[in-house]
């Protein structure tokens, strides 16, 4: 699929795109890394050492298919740098520990035209919806909105700082 999306964006096909590698309370299995449990069963661990590296590999192996995705972007020229350069990739969960949506790690890569100073660890306030993050990216995307999901309005520091 990543090497779809990269092609989709090259081409123009499209330059919008949304890629759910697994939803967070499904039984998937991993069994292309020898991991045959399901994934969300393996998180109710309890503390057992066994089901918690299963989920490290698990996370790095997610995290493995995201890296290859960015050095693809980062291979491919678009105009006058490469498609890392021009695009705003968001990567993260909808869920937390205990089955929350807020304290959500995410990362947000790419070069976003210019728009993003990369390199940096932003903490937000508690209780600060995902959504306004993805508000702050359509804005930068020169899609106006105010309000998308439950946001409570647009992330600041993306640019800036």
């Amino acid at each position: 699929m990543f090497d779809l999306i990269t092609v989709a964006f090259q081409t123009d096909v499209t330059r919008v795109v949304t890629l759910m590698l697994a939803i967070e309370q499904s039984n998937r299995a991993y069994r292309e890394i020898g991991i045959p449990d399901s994934h969300h069963g393996l998180t109710h661990h309890g503390g057992d050492k066994d089901k918690i590296e299963k989920c490290i590999q698990i996370n790095r192996y997610q995290m493995e298919q995201f890296a290859y995705f960015i050095g693809k972007l980062k291979a491919t020229q678009d105009g006058d740098g490469t498609l890392f350069d021009h695009a705003m990739v968001s990567y993260g969960s909808g869920l937390s520990l205990y089955h929350e949506h807020d304290n959500l790690p995410t990362v947000l890569t790419g070069g976003g035209n210019g728009l993003f100073k990369l390199g940096r660890h932003i903490k937000y306030p508690t209780d600060t919806p995902l959504a306004n993050l993805h508000l702050a990216m359509m804005d930068h995307m020169g899609v106006p909105a105010e309000s998308f999901a439950d946001s409570k309005g647009k992330l600041t520091y993306l640019s800036d700082l």
